[in-house]
């Protein structure tokens, strides 16, 4: 194991949290497994049951006199392990059970039961969901927190306020209250406009006593006073008056309207601001309410929650009075998270919301004295929901399981998208943007680069989100100019009214400032300040940015554009066979490994008694053993090999946490996703033109980029009108040879190597039975029924597919545990292991956004080679460097350089990293040792190196009147030496940067793309072939290419473009006989779009005729209509 060197001058008070715990912190209050039920809190599901329950009927006028209570729930344990469900095909859930309770109220008997109410999914240790055999996960969503909101709109010279009151999604109306042009205030609800007033005549108030609520205003409410016909109405009278513009059809009664209001805006199962939402509105406008509900009911009237002070606060602010602000909707204060916990909660309360309706009725149409709480719960609503969201919601998100990084990094993801979210199309500039506030919260690099821009982003390091769903970043407490090691976790909105110093300033060993003026910020804005006036200090340099984003070293010399695109390429990045940390890191590559749950931790601490390639046994001081179980050769989602590798020998001293087996794309522990390569960065002949790669042929020969990837087919074994399908080894019409790595059943041997159009499972299916002849029957029935004629359906390695048979599994009908689809007797899956060398066409990349395709594989003795006669492994194009401005893989090129040479690793942590002073004595100690070998060894300077040094002075890269040894010093001090070429032994005429670069394979491998096409499947309607690798289909000549081609005159080629090539099929069929006969092609028909199009026309009622030169018709179809 390489020795880690770090740097950084900053010692961080905190270690990273566990970087899963927004998914699973959120998931374990949902469910509150571990809880008894009578200590659970009412939050999540307990909550989602406390708010439906109890269920009652009194509707319609009639009372049956019963009533459904909770009383608690319990969860079974899950049936099948999260590995038997991804082989299975099974979701990981367990049964969800309810206590329900019936009384009757007229003969107080109680009827209590234990109902089963759906399987709902259960988290992984993870983080993540195993929905049908394949994982998932919950991306969090953020939406504009409930609560009072005052936004301004410009009106002439001025601005109008508006004040817009928030419930939770789907729990209430917006209630919306505005100036018009002619100075009146109006409120809306539901589309629906009445005066303000009018709600505060329903709480029983006169002109003189609303005059008082806006003392020193009058002037912007005399004009609504005005205006109000209901100036002198009772209570009553206003809450008529108020029912009939919120529900103009109903006949206006008080009891309706009472109930209605109460419904709309009282009742707490209709109307939710939710906590985070009164939290907001009482810290906005100074109350103590505790309801959820913007109003209460209380003595026969209706009672305020709310709505005056925030009537009160609008008006001050139309009237410019001072400490009256607006609100900044984009805010993070004002935006909050709902993750995995609330957005289950939401769907099991649609679920029980639904089931509550069907209870209502069969109270209402059963006999009462045979309810039981069995009969009266139907439970395929809530099931309904469950499957719905895991399955379809745009939250519910196929797990992305390139590598160990892009697992963790979906995790910490956050959406503006999905329901009750914003849409692409809708989304503005503003929302996308980089807030203030994003400071230790959000990642201000990390977001997708296409349409989703600034929609998607990513939690920063250290953030955290609080109960309430407000994200919070931590600050070492200041006190008296001093910092403490206290941490303190802020929202944005307390954030605001602090002084907040930068993680790098200089402390003394105290912990004082050692200067008199620091650097902070307030409000988003850098202030200089006094030690006194600071009250907060950041905890570390990273918290700024996200997990991928602190993997970048030097990041803080890269353009922000490159570092997104380093690190959105880091989670595509390809897991090899042979892993490599990377020699430049910046310390936070453990914990990506630990955090991701790619790598095996040991459970206790004790000895290792044994180790194989699949288990691992620790033995404790008792004297117990504790086995440990490798995955080996595991499909991820995205097709990559998961496996893990133990990296303890028997015999070894382990803690418990400790990690005893290394897993996709890690090395010993630490998360290794590409290679460390020798690089050149140079111009090469053109073939590094426009970022493309040159490479030595050493990396494809030695496996340094060589991949897994596991390929998953299926073959299903069905029922069908015409008889039973079978999988089988008797396929009629094939040699041996095509059947020779069968085994007795059908199905492939593991270790059988196959490619293109191989057998995998052979499969047999009757062919439809035409009508037999009356000979035939005759003959049929002297001698009985002949067999039937099946045909081979077998399923084959497609094109372009092809590697070692790695297993194979049968499911049939019956096992335990086994689902399969109606009609299917059994299934056989087959999963094939692909070996993935290097090639041409492979898309390469760094960490610093640097990323190109391989132009170019050449044997290692054209390379350019360094003065010992090593030649480098990678060339890259310098132009890829200086107009992207990312100067941070050059800094990364020179100090890999240092670690290569002194046999080290070095930690260089994000905005804390090496200097260049460093990194220059660094090499200068190279260049010294190696200076000194050369004079040890008597070696004389070399002519072509001499030439190389004396072109480097005149051009000024080093300085003249140096002796040679202190140009070569100069030289290699500055991270270049001089090269030469290969092929003709000449010096390269400058000296170039070489050194050790961290590169990585991506995800995009040529070997997907591939595709060719010479005759395939076609379009039934157009008769065009398909488009597209999935369809077989291919290459599509469209209107621009016509163009091309039309413009150079091509008359004959165009034609059979669009003839013989495509949808022409009489042509077509002709075109090939001959081809293959030797013939010459005769003359294209009449295209089958063309007929499509008559027809079409045809079907409009216009009687379109086609026209030889003579005028004479010419009939395209045949007798049935169709084309001929």
């Amino acid at each position: 194991m390489r020795k880690i060197e770090a740097f950084g001058s900053i010692k961080e008070v905190i270690d990273l949290p566990n970087l899963t715990n927004i998914q699973i912190k959120s998931y374990e209050k949902f469910l509150q497994r571990h809880v008894s039920a009578p200590e659970r809190q009412d939050v999540g599901l307990q909550a989602a049951f406390r708010e439906v329950f109890p269920i009652d009927e009194t509707e319609r006028g009639r009372q049956a006199g019963l009533v459904l209570d909770f009383l608690e729930y319990t969860l079974a344990e899950p049936e099948f392990s999260p590995e038997e469900c991804r082989e299975k095909d099974l979701t990981y859930q367990a049964g969800l059970f309810a206590k329900l309770q019936l009384v009757h109220k007229d003969t107080g008997l109680i009827k209590e039961d234990q109902v089963f109410l759906g399987d709902l999914p259960i988290m992984t240790e993870n983080g993540s969901f195993v929905v049908n055999g394949a994982d998932r996960v919950i991306v969090s969503q953020i939406h504009r927190s409930p609560g009072v909101y005052f936004t301004s709109a410009p009106r002439g010279v001025g601005k109008v306020y508006t004040a817009s009151i928030i419930p939770m999604p789907k729990r209430g109306p917006w209630i919306e209250v505005e100036f018009d042009n002619n100075n009146i205030l109006w409120m809306k609800v539901n589309k629906r406009k009445f005066l303000f007033s009018l709600i505060l005549r329903v709480f029983g108030m006169n002109d003189e006593q609303i005059r008082d609520l806006f003392k020193g205003h009058e002037s912007l409410i005399e004009g609504t006073l005005e205006n109000d016909e209901s100036s002198n109405a009772t209570v009553d009278e206003a809450l008529l008056r108020l029912f009939t513009v919120l529900r103009p059809g109903d006949p206006p009664k008080v009891d309706k309207a009472t109930n209605y209001l109460f419904s709309l805006l009282a009742d707490t199962r209709r109307y939710d601001l939710g906590e985070a939402g009164r939290f907001k509105m009482n810290s906005k406008l100074g109350l103590e309410h505790k309801s959820s509900t913007l109003l209460g009911y209380e003595d026969g009237q209706f009672v305020d929650y709310g709505l005056i002070p925030t009537l009160q606060y609008l008006i001050n602010l139309q009237a410019g009075a001072e400490n009256y602000q607006e609100d900044d909707i984009d805010h993070l204060g004002n935006r909050r998270i709902r993750t995995v916990g609330e957005l289950v909660a939401d769907q099991i309360r649609v679920g029980l919301g639904r089931m509550a309706r069907g209870v209502r009725e069969r109270m209402l149409l059963g006999d009462p004295d045979a309810a039981t709480p069995q009969k009266l719960v139907n439970n395929r609503p809530i099931v309904a929901a469950l499957r719905e969201f895991f399955g379809r919601s745009q939250l519910s998100q196929f797990k992305d399981q390139v590598n160990p990084l892009s697992e963790l990094r979906h995790k910490r993801r956050i959406s503006a998208l999905g329901p009750g979210g914003l849409t692409r199309e809708r989304a503005g500039f503003d929302v996308r943007d980089v807030h203030r506030t994003h400071y230790g919260r959000i990642c201000p690099i990390e977001t997708p680069e296409g349409a989703n821009i600034g929609l998607i982003t990513s939690l920063a390091s250290f953030a955290r989100v609080n109960e309430l769903g407000f994200i919070e970043a931590p600050y070492r407490l200041v006190k008296d100019g001093r910092v403490t090691n206290e941490v303190v976790y802020m929202t944005a909105h307390i954030e605001d009214k602090y002084i907040i110093a930068q993680a790098n300033t200089p402390l003394n060993d105290d912990g004082s400032f050692s200067t008199d003026l620091i650097v902070a910020r307030n409000l988003g804005d850098p202030v200089f300040v006094s030690p006194e006036e600071v009250d907060y200090m950041d905890v570390s340099p990273k918290q700024i940015v996200s997990v991928p984003t602190s993997l970048i070293p030097f990041l803080e010399h890269d353009d922000a554009n490159r570092a997104l695109m380093g690190s959105n390429m880091q989670s595509q990045a390809v897991p090899l066979i042979t892993t490599d940390a990377p020699f430049v890191g910046t310390g936070v590559e453990e914990r990506v490994s630990r955090d991701s749950g790619t790598v095996m931790l040991s459970q206790v601490s004790g000895e290792v008694s044994y180790v194989d390639a699949k288990r691992i046994v620790v033995s404790t001081e008792k004297g117990v053993d504790h086995e440990h179980f490798l995955t080996r050769f595991q499909r991820s989602n995205q097709n990559t090999n998961a496996d893990q590798r133990p990296i303890v020998v028997k015999g070894d001293k382990i803690t418990e946490g400790q990690v005893i087996a290394d897993g996709p794309a890690s090395q010993n522990g630490r998360l290794a996703l590409g290679k460390n390569i020798l690089i050149a960065i140079m111009p090469f002949d053109g073939y590094n033109f426009e970022d493309a790669i040159v490479l030595s042929e050493n990396l494809v020969r030695k496996d340094v980029f060589t991949s897994i990837h596991i390929e998953k087919y299926e073959k299903e074994a069905r029922d069908t009108k015409l008889g039973p399908e079978k999988i089988t080894r008797d396929i009629p019409g094939l040699s041996e040879a095509a059947l020779r790595d069968l085994d007795e059943d059908g199905v492939v041997r593991i270790g059988a190597e196959v490619k293109q159009g191989d057998i995998l499972v052979g499969h047999t299916s009757f062919k439809g039975e035409t009508e037999p002849t009356p000979e035939e029957r005759l003959l049929r029935s002297i001698f009985g029924e002949k067999a039937r004629e099946v045909k081979d359906t077998s399923l084959r390695v497609p094109p372009g597919d092809g590697g070692i048979i790695l297993r194979t599994v049968r499911f049939r009908r019956g096992d335990p545990g086994v689902e399969l689809k109606p009609g299917v007797q059994e299934m056989v899956r087959v999963y094939i292991a692909q070996k993935r060398r290097l090639i041409e066409g492979d898309k390469l990349a760094n960490r610093h956004g640097n990323k190109g395709v391989v132009a170019k594989i050449l044997p290692p003795e054209d390379m350019p080679y360094l003065e010992d006669g090593t030649p480098v492994d990678l060339v890259f194009n310098p132009l890829g460097v200086p107009s992207r401005m990312n100067l941070g893989q050059i800094l990364e090129t020179h100090l890999g350089l240092a670690a290569y040479k002194h046999g080290v690793s070095y930690v260089t942590p994000v905005f804390d990293s090496a200097t260049e002073d460093k990194i220059k004595g660094l090499l200068g100690d190279i260049a010294d040792k190696e200076i000194s070998e050369r004079q040890d060894k008597g070696d004389t300077v070399d002519v072509r190196e001499a030439k190389v040094l004396e072109r480097a002075t005149k051009l000024g890269v080093i300085a003249d009147d140096l002796s040679i040894e202190d140009s070569q010093r100069s030289i290699l001090r500055s991270g270049k030496t001089v090269l030469f070429d290969g092929r003709s032994g000449e010096a390269i005429a400058a000296p170039i940067v070489v050194g050790v670069m961290y590169v990585m394979k991506l995800y995009h491998m040529v070997e997907d793309k591939m595709h060719a096409r010479s005759t395939g499947p076609y379009s039934l309607i157009t008769q065009q072939p398909l488009g597209g690798k999935a369809q077989f289909g291919g290459q599509r000549l469209g209107e621009m290419e016509c163009w091309a081609l039309q413009a150079h005159g091509a008359a004959f080629t165009l034609q059979e473009m669009l003839t013989i090539k495509s949808d022409d099929i009489d042509g077509r069929n002709a075109a090939y006989e001959a081809i293959v006969k030797g013939n010459d092609v005769l003359e294209p028909t009449i295209p089958e779009s063309f007929k499509v199009l008559v027809k079409e026309l045809h079907s409009l009622g216009l009687d379109v005729q086609i026209l030889d030169n003579n005028d004479r018709v010419i009939n395209i179809f045949d007798e049935s209509g169709r084309g001929k």
